[in-house]
């Protein structure tokens, strides 16, 4: 049976928070890569108010039976009230680089 891959974003208000969810998320096998890109800017509606702010995005790559460990990680750790957590599942990928996330993260067929 194929496994469920995930894509899932989340955004951070630095650099450093960004390094500190990735790290959490990798060391505790919730995700096998996380990629931070820095430079992004988000315009969004918060509270009523219109906000525009410098953000760091982290594209994490696990599967979904991972993510409400993840999302509760994200949740617990996250500077944000409301942290961003979406996850889009991923329909295709090279074979060999959806084996290796399995593998990274011991979740091997």
């Amino acid at each position: 049976m194929p496994r469920d891959y995930l894509l899932v974003m989340n955004t951070c208000p630095t650099v450093e928070a960004a390094q500190k969810l990735a790290l959490l998320l990798v060391e505790n096998n919730l995700a096998a890569c996380v990629n931070i890109i820095p430079g992004l800017t988000s315009i969004y509606r918060w509270q009523g108010k219109l906000n525009t702010d410098q953000e760091v995005l982290l594209l994490i790559k696990s599967t979904a039976e991972h993510y409400a460990a993840m999302e509760k990680l994200l949740r617990d750790n996250h500077p944000y009230e409301l942290p961003e957590i979406i996850a889009v599942p991923v329909a295709r990928g090279l074979p060999e680089y959806l084996d290796w996330i399995s593998h990274t993260m011991g979740t091997a067929q």
